[in-house]
């Protein structure tokens, strides 16, 4: 099977694509953009087959209430550099299996790496799951990091920090002589076809089609992402229907179910109020009139 990022199995020739234009994992999106100025930037020819993309972050709520930030994570680590209310420097955090809420407050700003899943698994040779629902300082991970937030926050643009950002993580690689796992390309075909395909909703689908061993499966995805597969095909599923929801997609919730792959839209509507906090109507319609 071929991937966007090469062929499975073969050599990893990696190939740069633009990050998506969606606000796909973005809970009550229209509220968060209109709050705060996001953006998502390609990752460089360099570390393209670890980062998927950038994002930035700009917030202004100076004489205004907090604005409670909530997204639903991908399956992956970020490392940010941020200037905030909370706190300024870098930090690592790994997968964060919960609704991730951050408050936005007074004035601020967040430049993050956004790995791929099981990147930053490869790139390190570290067990991922030492971080999942945690955030460190990126000094804990990389000592030669220190300095690196000045240094990336000291510049103008995204662009420029983008730079900054890719000159260390190239070095990084460089030092620990980074090299090609074949292990990782096969979570990266098994991640792409579980983020694409709906129809994928249990694991059991996953080993037959990639005829893998379930125990191999959860061997990996411990490894170089965090979490079990069966999160993460919920994850991608919920994700789905947040954002199909906040675009509209409101007409028939049965028939939502069913193409996310729950059994029935109680199923589904019980997993969606557990994990948003609300159900699905609710948050639909919170969503539509911000």
């Amino acid at each position: 099977m071929n991937s966007e990022n090469g062929a499975s199995g073969g050599a990893f020739t990696p190939v740069p694509v633009p990050p998506p234009e969606t606000a796909k994992g973005i809970l009550r999106p229209r509220d968060h953009l209109r709050i705060s100025n996001h953006s998502r930037l390609s990752a460089g020819q360099q570390v393209c087959r670890y980062v998927e993309w950038y994002w930035a972050v700009h917030w202004d709520r100076r004489g205004l209430p907090p604005f409670p930030a909530e997204v639903l994570s991908y399956p992956c680590v970020n490392i940010t550099f941020e200037r905030t209310h909370e706190r300024t420097g870098a930090f690592l955090t790994g997968v964060w299996t919960t609704k991730y809420v951050r408050e936005l407050a007074g004035e601020g700003e967040a430049f993050g790496v956004k790995f791929r899943a099981g990147g930053f698994g490869a790139f390190t040779g570290l067990d991922v799951a030492e971080w999942t629902d945690t955030s460190v300082d990126l000094t804990d991970v990389f000592p030669e990091a220190a300095g690196l937030a000045e240094r990336v926050l000291a510049v103008d643009t995204d662009e420029q920090r983008r730079a900054v950002a890719e000159e260390f993580l190239a070095a990084a690689a460089e030092r620990r002589a980074v090299a090609d796992d074949t292990a990782y390309l096969q979570v990266l075909d098994l991640i792409q076809v579980m983020a694409e395909d709906r129809s994928l909703t249990r694991v059991d689908q996953v080993t037959e089609r990639f005829d893998i061993p379930v125990r191999t499966l959860q061997r990996l995805f411990r490894r170089y992402v965090g979490v079990t597969p069966k999160w993460v095909l919920r994850r991608y599923r919920l994700q789905d229907g947040a954002h199909l929801l906040a675009a509209g997609r409101t007409s028939d919730l049965a028939a939502l179910a069913v193409e996310l792959g729950y059994f029935d839209q109680a199923h589904f509507s019980n997993e969606f109020a557990k994990e948003i906090g609300m159900a699905p109507l609710e948050y639909a319609r919170i969503s539509l009139v911000s």
